[in-house]
């Protein structure tokens, strides 16, 4: 069965202590990167349909400052940028003409992107990334696949009116608009609604509007399917299950490693200390006054003798060992490289996991605390989705 091409949009808000790493992910600043795919070799194929001159946040001072955006009321910690990633499955890309496909169809994301977020000067960047690896269907097809995605940061505007307050010296004026201003709020840009009774998801309409607008273009996709935040939830668990393990079989090889080394260095150390048993070398025989010449007994000489032979075994054995330790020394910085890697790994998906959950749990909250009326509406969406799903199941 032919896969489906389906498009995919998250929009994620940003506080300003957050924005600084997923500029460095964005644009590539970083010098190694916690997804063993990325191929900083590649990376000079992003495409940047909007570049950032300084950075994110100095960007969004300098609006700041001129007021042509507005922070009032908002709390320190507040999401004031947002982040969306617009994605549709890599085979998709491979079908059609791959980088260069690739390369106008989020020229047309990036169009929809702008009119979402209202105006270009707000989008603070949009890079597509060209230079991550997907590694499943490269080793498939035998050849490098890249997995080809687009990252648009902007800042949440919506317009708000100032009206004139009680304490107006023209009571004439008391109640009207003052002024309208550029507010920042990723809350209130995102804002679920009621309409004609359900609850109208802003993300899910985002998903809905982007799809439609990429097959009115002439794509050929499909919107992802709907409720899947609980699928990309599980995938997270099961991602975070499988990095756990691969961190318990690199830890225990690191173990090994700096084991083996310890070993070694006490080989080392033993037959050191045995070496320096040539300083009694120092100590025999008798110099002769007038000739200089050193005279042994025979019982000396015969020490000599065999000192001599034990550290010329001695001294082979110790390069061996040595050399050894070296070899070891590089298998165990590679373990723990690995390990460090993967540990960086392990947090992203746990951070993704965690903020994933903390999005929606208000969302749960606000369902338990609906109406009756809202509940029943909701439930009956729940089983009318489970009973489609059975159908297409059925289908397959």
């Amino acid at each position: 069965m032919q896969k489906k091409n389906m498009t995919v949009v998250r929009n994620n808000p940003h506080t300003r202590d957050e924005v600084k790493a997923i500029e460095r992910h964005n644009e590539r600043k970083n010098t190694h990167y916690s997804n063993c795919d990325v191929v900083l070799e590649q990376s000079y194929k992003n495409i940047q349909f909007k570049k950032c001159n300084g950075t994110y946040i100095e960007e969004f001072d300098k609006l700041l400052k001129v007021g042509e955006i507005s922070t009032r009321g908002l709390k320190d910690n507040a999401n004031i940028i947002g982040e969306m990633i617009f994605d549709v499955n890599s085979t998709y890309f491979e079908q059609n003409g791959g980088y260069e496909f690739a390369n106008e169809f989020y020229q047309k994301a990036y169009e929809f992107a702008t009119q979402q977020v209202g105006n270009e000067k707000y989008i603070l960047s949009a890079v597509m990334h060209a230079d991550e690896r997907n590694q499943p269907l490269s080793d498939e097809l035998g050849k490098d696949v890249f997995h080809y995605h687009l990252h648009v940061v902007y800042i949440p505007i919506v317009q708000k009116e100032l009206k004139w307050s009680k304490r107006c010296k023209n009571p004439e004026l008391v109640g009207k608009v003052k002024e309208v201003i550029n507010q920042v709020s990723h809350s209130k840009k995102w804002k679920s609604e009621m309409e004609n009774d359900k609850i109208k998801l802003s993300y899910s309409k985002l998903q809905d509007d982007f799809n439609e607008y990429m097959r009115e273009c002439g794509y050929d996709v499909e919107r992802g399917e709907k409720g899947s935040t609980a699928e990309h939830l599980s995938v997270l668990e099961y991602k975070t299950e499988q990095q756990t393990q691969k961190m318990a079989e690199i830890t225990k090889k690191v173990m090994e490693q700096m084991f083996l080394q310890q070993k070694l260095n006490k080989e080392i150390a033993a037959k050191q200390q045995i070496l320096t048993q040539r300083e009694t070398l120092e100590n025999l025989g008798k110099k002769a006054l007038l000739t200089g010449e050193i005279k042994l007994t025979k019982e000396e000489f015969a020490d000599v003798k065999s000192l001599a032979e034990t550290g010329l075994t001695l001294k082979l054995e110790n390069k061996e060992l040595k050399e050894k330790v070296h070899k070891l020394e590089g298998e165990r910085n590679y373990w723990q490289n690995a390990y460090t890697n993967l540990k960086e790994k392990f947090d992203d998906v746990l951070w993704e996991l965690r903020d994933l959950k903390d999005r929606t749990k208000p969302f749960f909250q606000a369902i338990k605390k609906a109406p009756d009326k809202v509940k029943e509406l909701l439930k009956s969406v729940l089983e009318n989705e489970k009973e489609g799903k059975k159908e297409k199941d059925a289908e397959r």
